[in-house]
């Protein structure tokens, strides 16, 4: 999953929301049940999510949107499986790959019509 978030320290609970395409409630339980996500909250207690939180978030999400997790078996696995983390890493890689492939074999299959090869 690419995150579209521009490069900053914080990220307000709304742009987390909708660079993972989810709710703002959900982000808040997921606080709730997995003690590795704890983004900073200000007096007023607005949440801001650090890089580092994103990253917590982004292996959240693999394991229980795009694995099909329970919550439960997810904080097992985030427990259990040092490996977690790297393995989302390289989807991660392998994705932009796939894109950039993507993008490379439009750009040769795009070419004008009255072009000779």
């Amino acid at each position: 999953m690419k995150l579209e978030l521009p490069d900053k320290l914080y990220y307000s609970i709304g742009e987390v929301a909708k660079a993972f395409d989810v709710n703002t409630s959900l982000l808040r339980y997921w606080e709730q049940e997995f003690p590795i996500l704890r983004p900073k909250k200000n007096k007023k207690g607005n949440r801001y999510f650090t890089p580092e939180d994103l990253k917590n978030l982004k292996i959240i999400y693999h394991l229980v949107k795009e694995k099909g997790y329970t919550l439960d078996g997810a904080r097992i696995a985030l427990t259990t499986n040092s490996k977690i983390s790297e393995t989302v890493t390289m989807i991660d890689r392998l994705e932009f790959v796939k894109a950039e492939l993507q993008k490379l074999k439009d750009s040769l299959t795009d070419k004008p019509e009255n072009e000779q090869p």
